[in-house]
């Protein structure tokens, strides 16, 4: 447990960095505070807390007392600021559309499930139920948006896997965009939060169940509708 949870603070790191990186921040910024990140992010602080433990470990980030934390000048700035240009979705995003970007969720969402149902820990299970919790209570399009983010977001991440996690953070900052946000928004009502909302649990169900198709299957059909959701709206 103490490794899986290791590996979980590392792929939160790495959000918060990619976090850094879609705010146009470089080697000697200041990030947001804790709770700023905490809420952005829809973690909890305890868990941003311990990322940015990580990353002062690792000479990512500096405290200064009374400042605030920094991203660090050093060699490993480097590799910071190429996760900014492709996380910045003015650099390299400006021209992708929604299609665009359900076309690359298809392909890779589900089939990131069979890793997350095999990797995923009980910590991983809790924020999926934290997140869920976020999204039946929220009460704006924006609220609920967010935690759908985050919810997308932390099924991403237990499957512990770097290089995957880095290649999702490319395809959250895509979704992101503006006339993403404008279909769905336009389309938002009660009814369709309450259907994604009941497949997201489908899919938390299968993955704690450990049924890697139940669980591929579950995303499938959830992007569909979402799919779906969008055809609509740009049709209105």
């Amino acid at each position: 447990m103490r490794a899986a949870s290791s590996e979980r603070t590392r792929s939160v790191a790495e959000a918060v960095l990619a976090d850094a990186g879609h705010r146009g921040l470089l080697a000697g910024s200041r990030l947001p505070t804790e709770r700023e990140l905490a809420e952005s992010l829809r973690l909890t602080r305890s868990t941003v807390r311990n990322a940015m433990a990580l990353l002062e470990a690792d000479g990512m980030v500096s405290r200064e007392v009374g400042r605030g934390t920094f991203l660090r000048h050093d060699p490993e700035a480097e590799g910071l600021k190429s996760r900014a240009s492709i996380t910045n979705p003015s650099a390299t995003l400006k021209d992708v559309g929604p299609a665009d970007v359900m076309a690359v969720r298809q392909l890779f969402e589900p089939a990131a499930m069979y890793v997350a149902v095999t990797q995923a820990t009980e910590e991983d299970f809790e924020e999926m139920e934290r997140c869920l919790r976020g999204r039946e209570e929220a009460t704006s399009y924006d609220e609920f948006e967010k935690w759908d983010l985050a919810f997308h977001r932390c099924l991403i991440l237990a499957s512990h896997n770097t290089l995957l996690i880095r290649m999702y953070l490319l395809i959250e900052v895509a979704r992101q965009g503006e006339l993403w946000g404008d279909l769905k928004r336009r389309g938002d009502s009660s009814e369709r939060r309450v259907h994604y909302t009941d497949q997201h649990r489908e899919i938390v169900t299968a993955l704690r169940n450990r049924d890697g198709r139940g669980a591929y299957e579950a995303m499938s059909a959830h992007l569909n509708t979402v799919e779906t959701y969008l055809e609509m709206s740009a049709r209105t």
